[in-house]
C-alpha cells in the first residue's frame, strides 16, 4: 500500500477531468481525493495497492477533445488511511461558477442548433422545389 500525490497541469479544470479521475479510481478500488487548485492544476491523492496505483498513474494522463494533461508531478509516500472512498473536493463558490459556465455553454449550443435548423430549413425548401419539378416532368411524360 502506498499514497500517490499528483499535481496535474494542462487543460484540466472545467473539462470533466475530476469526474473521470473519480471513475477510474473507484473502478480500481482506490481511496482518496481530487480537487482543483487556484493555480489551474488539479491535485490528486490516492491510496491503494502499488500495482493499481501504477495503472492509475498512467490512466490519469488523459488527452481528448476537452482534457489535455501536459504534466503530472508525482510523489509516493506511506498511506495514512484518511479516506473512506474516492471523492471530489469542491471549493467555495465553485458550484456557482460552474452554473454560470454551464449557462454560457447552453446558450452557445442553442445558438448553434438554431443556426443549423435555419440552414437545414433553406436546404429543405430547395429540395422540395426540385421534387416538385421532377413530379411535373413525370406528369408531362405520362400525359404524352
Amino acid at each position: 500500500m502506498k499514497r500517490l500525490t499528483a499535481y496535474v497541469s494542462g487543460q484540466v479544470q472545467r473539462t470533466g477531468y475530476r469526474a473521470r479521475i473519480i471513475d477510474i479510481a473507484r473502478a480500481l478500488g482506490l481511496k482518496g481525493t481530487v480537487e482543483n487548485l487556484d493555480d489551474g492544476r488539479v491535485k490528486i491523492m490516492a491510496e491503494g495497492d502499488d500495482d493499481k496505483l501504477k495503472w492509475f498513474e498512467e490512466a490519469i494522463d488523459i488527452k481528448n477533445t476537452l482534457i489535455k494533461v501536459s504534466l503530472i508531478e508525482k510523489d509516493y509516500s506511506e498511506p495514512k488511511g484518511d479516506f473512506a472512498n474516492f471523492y471530489k473536493v469542491v471549493g467555495p463558490g465553485e458550484t456557482d461558477s460552474r452554473l454560470d459556465t454551464a449557462a454560457d455553454h447552453l446558450k452557445e449550443l442553442i445558438l448553434a442548433v438554431n443556426s443549423m435548423n435555419n440552414n437545414l430549413g433553406g436546404k429543405m425548401d430547395v429540395m422540395i422545389q426540385k421534387q416538385d419539378q421532377m413530379l411535373d416532368k413525370q406528369d408531362q411524360m405520362l400525359d404524352k
